[in-house]
């Protein structure tokens, strides 16, 4: 159901309601890695029902399996936060209401601002940028699309990372951004060409390494090639693994250890610079924060984000805004 609403309306959050989802995804090894054997990709799932008949708010949490349970009791212990409340009092005080979720008095004691606390917080959170998206009658990317730069400054919470980087360069790198070209009717025109697959693990011969090499650049997939260790090496593991691939060119490694170890990735990416090898990483990066110090220690060259491990689109901004300065 499509609701074109004006957000003066006023839309009220009658209700959370969380439900533990999960499939048997391990039954099969879909999805499975080489640290994370037997997943059984599940959510914490998130409705917003509201006093208008039919409009929800839908946003989740992804998981593994065991454990849904734990972020959906915390998702539970955060529900005051939004029960009764308009929408339009939330989303135009966002940045206050970000930190109120983020920091609660009683919960943060659990993180703060990290695991299974933090997860819970972007459950919610995105649930309430879907509600939003679906009264303004857009998807989510076009509501943020559409903002003017001081818009998207002002539901950005700077607390911890002003030291890097500012509300007044936040709006400088917007500004600028905006007199580039029409990339969004690029995208309408044109598409996104892309295309993922995952090839195999390490630890394969090197005559199969080799052969599948060959395969894909027979198919003309020879321009990115990206490797993924799924935080399974140590910092030496990371770098003599990637030093023997380095003769197929991969354009990186994604998280080649431990997704906390800011110097570790340091010593990881100094080493393979010179081979032309990039650092990627950030899936498993728990808030802005640890980002800030990545960007600050020049870490990585790739940043990636998970907006149901940050705390939804409003933590995912500042750490898109540092990545930019960092160039």
């Amino acid at each position: 159901m499509h609701h074109n609403l004006p957000l003066d309306c006023p839309i009220r959050i009658v209700s959370l309601k969380v439900t533990d989802v999960r499939f048997p995804t391990s039954e099969g090894l879909h999805g499975s890695d080489a640290i994370h054997p037997d997943p059984d990709y599940s959510a914490a799932y998130v409705e917003l029902t509201t006093s208008e008949a039919g409009l929800k708010g839908c946003g989740s949490a992804f998981t593994l399996g065991r454990g849904t349970e734990v972020i959906a009791k915390n998702i539970e212990s955060l529900k005051h936060y939004v029960e009764d409340k308009k929408l339009e009092s939330i989303v135009n005080n966002f940045r206050n209401f970000y930190h109120a979720l983020v920091n609660d008095g009683q919960m943060r004691w659990l993180g703060p601002e990290k695991g299974v606390l933090h997860m819970a917080c972007s459950a919610i959170l995105n649930a309430i940028w879907d509600l939003w998206a679906k009264v303004a009658g857009k998807p989510v990317w076009k509501l943020l699309s559409d903002m003017r730069p001081q818009q998207l400054v002002d539901l950005i919470d700077f607390t911890y990372i002003s030291d890097y980087l500012t509300p007044d360069e936040a709006l400088q790198i917007l500004a600028e951004d905006g007199k580039e070209n029409d990339r969004e009717g690029y995208l309408n025109a044109n598409g996104y060409p892309a295309y993922t697959t995952s090839a195999g693990w390490l630890g394969y011969s090197e005559q199969t390494i080799r052969e599948q090499h060959a395969l894909l650049s027979a198919q003309g997939f020879d321009k990115f090639k990206m490797t993924d260790a799924n935080q399974r090496w140590s910092v030496p593991e990371a770098v003599a693994w990637m030093r023997q691939l380095a003769e197929f060119q991969p354009y990186w490694i994604e998280e080649p250890t431990s997704p906390d170890d800011v110097l570790g990735h340091r010593a990881v990416r100094d080493a393979l610079q010179p081979l032309g090898v990039r650092v990627a990483t950030g899936e498993m990066c728990q808030n802005k924060v640890l980002f800030k110090q990545f960007f600050q220690a020049a870490a990585l060259d790739v940043c990636q984000i998970d907006a149901c491990r940050l705390a939804s689109v409003n933590e995912v901004l500042p750490v898109l805004l540092m990545a930019a300065k960092a160039g």
